[in-house]
């Protein structure tokens, strides 16, 4: 099989026990995924098969968009609510919805964020995770990060907690923003007590099928119907159909003339990727100005 199933993962799953169900389901054994999900959170986990697979590294940066439960006042090591308690504010803090409306303007665009010890970042060669199980703490270096939406979907000011709305760039931690909220708006902390993720690599809620509906079709011999090609991962990027004999050269690893080639008339810039199609899907292509000419970047049709 090749080609990309759009999970919708459960919660208490890992990533990786996601990927070796899906294995099972498929009897695919080139499988990956696009972006780990703790096990608490849930929602869409596109999976590559077969040939897919090979697409992995060369993934766009594309914003993802989460939902996700929050509680002020409270702080666990994990950030999360399934962590261990580190403080707790004594006394209630009263807030309103305005005002927590107000701090997410503090939290938009671009911004700094120092990530969690409770992550899978690596320092001097040692995951954090790993330092952190074993009680260490260590100083980590701020990071920039995109927020291009922050959105309060729900507020609860007798509990202090609520439901946010984040789209953002790779890289972002949804606890370690809700946490660095929180102790902006005066509490000691805050935790994520859910997560979903909405939409990633341009694939939403909708276009994901639960492990339950995947073994269905699997009973029913037809998980081909929720495969999806290969190329909607780059859906981003423009296309330049070939010729035959364009087709051929470039398979081959052959450069091609841009003036010769059929493309939107857009700008080129250097190093721009392009998907390339022949008589179907070939593969990704690099633009290289100084020789006029469009380069492979990886053939995704080929066995």
């Amino acid at each position: 099989m090749n080609g990309i199933i759009v999970l919708d993962k459960p919660e208490g799953f890992t990533s990786f026990d996601a990927v070796a169900v899906v294995r099972k389901l498929t009897g695919e054994r080139k499988i990956g995924h696009t972006g780990t999900l703790d096990p608490m959170a849930t929602g869409v986990l596109p999976i590559l098969l077969g040939r897919a697979a090979k697409a992995l590294s060369f993934l766009p940066d594309t914003d993802k968009c989460y939902e996700a439960g929050f509680r002020f006042g409270v702080l666990t090591d994990t950030e999360d609510v399934t962590g261990n308690t580190v403080c707790e504010d004594a006394e209630k803090i009263e807030i309103t919805e305005e005002k927590v409306k107000s701090a997410l303007e503090n939290f938009t665009g671009s911004i700094m964020q120092i990530p969690p010890m409770y992550s899978a970042v690596s320092v001097n060669g040692q995951r954090l995770y790993d330092l952190a199980r074993k009680g260490i703490e260590i100083e980590r270096e701020a990071r920039g990060i995109f927020v291009s939406e922050l959105i309060l979907l729900s507020f609860n000011s007798e509990k202090n907690e609520g439901k946010l709305r984040i789209t953002c760039s790779k890289g972002t931690y949804v606890r370690t923003l809700i946490k660095d909220i929180a102790i902006s708006l005066g509490f000691c902390g805050g935790i994520m007590t859910s997560l979903r993720r909405v939409t990633a690599c341009g694939f939403n809620e909708s276009d994901a099928v639960t492990l339950d509906e995947l073994k269905k079709l699997k009973e029913e011999n037809s998980i081909e119907r929720v495969i999806r090609p290969t190329e909607k991962l780059f859906s981003e990027y423009i296309s330049v159909k070939v010729s035959e004999m364009q087709e051929k050269r470039f398979k081959n690893g052959g450069e091609l003339s841009l003036t010769r080639l059929k493309m939107p008339r857009i700008r080129l810039m250097q190093d721009m990727v392009v998907n390339v199609y022949g008589e179907k899907y070939i593969g990704l292509g690099k633009i290289d100005l100084e020789t006029e000419s469009l380069k492979v970047l990886k053939l995704l049709d080929l066995d």
